[in-house]
């Protein structure tokens, strides 16, 4: 089953998309937002075209653990992203994604303006990189319990 992985931006939403084995997640390039109901309806159609049958949002929780600002917008993103799609919409905690991404992007030694191109689309990669290892893990994990 093929996951959509959405790193969420006020200006742009980083995308990427797991393999039908749901092992390698893949950049996507990244949507410019615009309206609410324009960009799920983007959405709707990415989904809908390359068959994804879940969505993981990185949810941008404070380094204590708790819910600030922009997680809460996510929140009501992933509310709205569900009830357009009509698809189970999870969130996986994204704390340092972006800053990860800026490090392997500066190291890949690629310029500010290129950077800022592939930023968003290599933090969807790793948020939904980070959701495929955990679930995975959990699956090994009721594998060996039973």
């Amino acid at each position: 089953m093929r996951i959509l992985g959405i790193d969420y931006g006020r200006r742009r939403l980083g995308l990427a998309l797991s393999d039908e084995d749901e092992i390698l997640a893949s950049p996507l390039p990244f949507l410019k937002r615009c309206r609410i109901d324009r960009d799920l309806a983007l959405l709707s159609d990415l989904i809908a075209e390359k068959n994804a049958k879940r969505i993981v949002l990185g949810l941008p929780l404070n380094m204590d653990g708790s819910c600030g600002e922009m997680a809460k917008e996510v929140l009501a993103f992933a509310a709205a992203l569900r009830e357009q799609t009509h698809l189970p919409v999870e969130t996986f905690d994204e704390r340092l994604t972006s800053a990860e991404a800026e490090r392997v992007l500066v190291q890949a030694n690629l310029s500010r303006k290129r950077r800022k191109g592939l930023r968003d689309s290599l933090a969807a990669v790793l948020i939904l990189q980070g959701y495929l290892q955990a679930a995975s893990h959990d699956r090994e994990g009721e594998r060996t319990t039973d």
